[in-house]
């Protein structure tokens, strides 16, 4: 138990707001998303997601049927393009030809549709959280570099598996996906802003609670 997290949560929502994120215009774009920004920093991902989009090729039916080598150069801007693509067009394929439209998949108990998404190549716990919470609206909070981060500096231990720190946030909180995701959000916010690999802790709202 760690009697700071619902604090740390008011104090990052009375700084930075609500955060209105993840971003992203549907459940596939959303996944997608989730995909591309694995090792990779969101502005890239934003770079390859508008160029899917000019090419009328965020769309799950349309990206089945593509060439491997359009989308590719597509997402170039995400490095790592050719597994990237790989992995794209893999889980299109599969989702399309089990559930026909992600939100099919996504409407499952939340631990069996967590199962089915890590046992495919390329999705990790963090991505398919992230695939969960944000595109699929389920109760389940996202560990990333970032929480990690906020959690050594409040007395958590950062580098406990993944599950168990996870198990950690989910524990504090009613298990409310509008507030996992609106806390992970200002996670995010307050990594870009303060949290960075040399922190600025001035005018941090985490600062007081320092362990």
């Amino acid at each position: 138990m760690n009697n700071k997290l619902g604090p740390v949560y008011q104090a990052l929502f009375d700084k930075f707001g609500p955060q209105h994120w993840w971003p992203g215009d549907s459940p596939w774009e959303i996944a997608v998303g989730a995909i591309l920004t694995q090792q990779v920093a969101w502005k890239n991902v934003e770079k390859a997601i508008s160029a899917l989009k000019e090419s009328n090729l965020l769309d799950i039916d349309e990206m089945v049927s593509a060439d491997a080598e359009t989308i590719k150069e597509l997402v170039r801007p995400v490095g790592f393009y050719n597994q990237k693509t790989a992995r794209l067009m893999d889980f299109a394929l599969y989702v399309k030809n089990r559930y026909g439209k992600i939100e099919k998949m996504l409407d499952g108990e939340t631990l069996r549709v967590r199962s089915e998404l890590l046992s495919l190549k390329g999705i990790g716990r963090e991505t398919a959280d992230s695939i969960l919470l944000y595109a699929g609206g389920h109760p389940i909070f996202v560990i990333d570099a970032y929480t990690r981060r906020l959690a050594g500096c409040i007395g958590i231990d950062p580098d406990q598996d993944y599950d168990d720190l996870k198990a950690v946030f989910e524990s504090e909180f009613e298990r409310d996906p509008k507030l996992f995701n609106e806390y992970h959000a200002l996670i995010v916010r307050l990594g870009k802003e303060h949290c960075r690999t040399k922190p600025m802790c001035e005018g941090c709202p985490v600062f007081p609670f320092r362990k």
